[in-house]
């Protein structure tokens, strides 16, 4: 049976976690949309997943992957501000986007809608959808 979450659950998922605190860089998070689709929208335009790169021509160097490795919202929103300085809403050409996985999508939008105050959170798990016969870990929004 489905049961209504408490307040004290939907405040807690309301606010930033160790990884999803923008931190000193929350600013750029303020006045963006709040519709869940322009929101998946901004973050595909901010963001370039690591092994779908190549596919849209975008060949990487191993340097260009480190940000792959960076896990806090905070410090991920400090590169993009020092790459481009112009605010997220403004969709980044495909070399101009932070190379990062199915995680940092989900810590991204988990972070924005935290700071406008909807709860949220990230969940992982095995996605066997990907390739036949293999579970590859995956990672979403709720």
């Amino acid at each position: 049976m489905f049961s209504i979450p408490s307040p004290d659950i939907l405040a807690y998922y309301s606010s930033p976690g160790v990884t999803t605190d923008p931190t000193e860089n929350g600013y750029l998070l303020d006045s963006l949309p709040t519709e869940i689709g322009e929101l998946c929208q901004l973050v595909q335009n901010n963001l370039l997943h690591v092994f779908w790169s190549e596919r849209y021509g975008r060949v990487l160097s191993e340097e260009e992957k480190y940000t792959v490795g960076v896990r806090s919202v905070a410090k991920k929103l400090e590169i993009l501000r020092q790459s481009d300085p112009r605010p997220l809403t403004a969709p980044r050409t495909l070399d101009g986007r932070q190379i990062g996985n199915c995680r940092d999508f989900t810590v991204m939008i988990t972070s924005i809608l935290r700071h406008q105050g909807t709860p949220a959170r990230a969940r992982c798990g095995f996605g066997a959808y990907f390739l036949p016969n293999h579970y590859e870990d995956h990672w979403v929004c709720e």
